[in-house]
């Protein structure tokens, strides 16, 4: 578990703004504008809290941070303390989440029963595979960066790979069961919302509109820097991989669906939820409340 503050030097009279979000490449990306000092909100000193995602879940239950990346499907427990930003979100096409094992030339319907290593309880991930996977597994509920040693050693027969894990599973020396984002993509036809970015519900209506317009401005900031922008990734997150794996993931999920989720974006999330009314995951369908970012700097 990787779990970190990054802190920018402030005035004495600034109040604090906290983004609490994953270390991974693709947030890290994300907010390289705000980190570099690019962007700002006057009056207003910005801290990073960096944790793996199913921490940050945890933590969005008590209503700490006052922005906080979660997993889509974390999103109804805690709609009524967070709104959700138009921009910010991972959202795969036709791709997304893979199932993978350690034996090849096998099929999912195979391991009826077996333990699965899983990345939180709370994961989209998650989510997906009890709506698409058609099999019973038992979880065993693991830190991301965790669920390869945990397949490779036995311990579980299964696991739901994250990140960058998605495109070097095979690298990595693991069999392709089930590619999550393309079952989503053939049920739905949407793409698909993995993680969210939201804000506290108890800040005023301009702070969230300042909130979000820098959010969006250091999204675009990111991608207009691309190679500096990849290498602060590449320090924040620890990943010892090339440049070009890493621009390769960061362009699967930071793009125009990041910039604005859209009306197909609120469609997905709508189809998310329903879904998992369907499949008793959760109980009832959230409010999906958008604070829409705009174009200011």
């Amino acid at each position: 578990m990787k779990l970190f503050q990054r802190k920018r030097q402030r005035m004495p009279s600034d109040k604090k703004l906290i983004f609490a979000h994953s270390p991974d490449s693709d947030d890290a990306f994300m907010y390289y504008g705000i980190a570099k000092g690019k962007f700002g909100i006057p009056g207003y000193s910005i801290d990073h809290y960096m944790a793996d995602i199913e921490t940050l879940n945890s933590i969005s239950e008590k209503n700490v941070y006052q922005v906080t990346a979660i997993s889509a499907s974390k999103y109804p427990s805690v709609s009524d303390k967070y709104r959700i930003m138009s921009c910010g979100s991972s959202i795969g096409r036709n791709y997304g989440p893979v199932v993978v094992t350690t034996k090849a030339n096998s099929v999912l319907s195979e391991y009826e029963g077996s333990k699965i290593a899983v990345p939180g309880k709370n994961t989209t991930s998650w989510a997906l595979f009890r709506i698409f996977a058609k099999i019973n597994c038992t979880p065993l509920f693991v830190d991301f960066d965790d669920v390869e040693k945990t397949v490779k050693s036995g311990e579980a027969q299964l696991g739901i790979l994250l990140h960058e894990g998605q495109i070097l599973y095979e690298k990595r020396g693991f069999n392709l069961l089930l590619n999550l984002g393309e079952s989503w993509y053939q049920e739905t036809g949407l793409p698909l919302p993995l993680g969210l970015d939201v804000v506290c519900r108890q800040l005023d209506e301009r702070l969230c509109k300042d909130i979000a317009n820098i959010s969006l401005a250091s999204i675009k900031y990111a991608l207009e820097n691309m190679d500096d922008a990849i290498e602060y990734s590449k320090e924040i997150s620890s990943l010892d991989e090339s440049n070009e794996n890493i621009k390769k993931f960061i362009n699967m999920y930071v793009n125009e669906d990041t910039i604005d989720m859209g009306e197909q974006g609120r469609e997905a999330l709508s189809k998310l939820y329903e879904l998992s009314v369907e499949n008793n995951i959760i109980d009832t369908m959230p409010k999906i409340d958008i604070i829409q970012a705009e174009n200011v700097f």
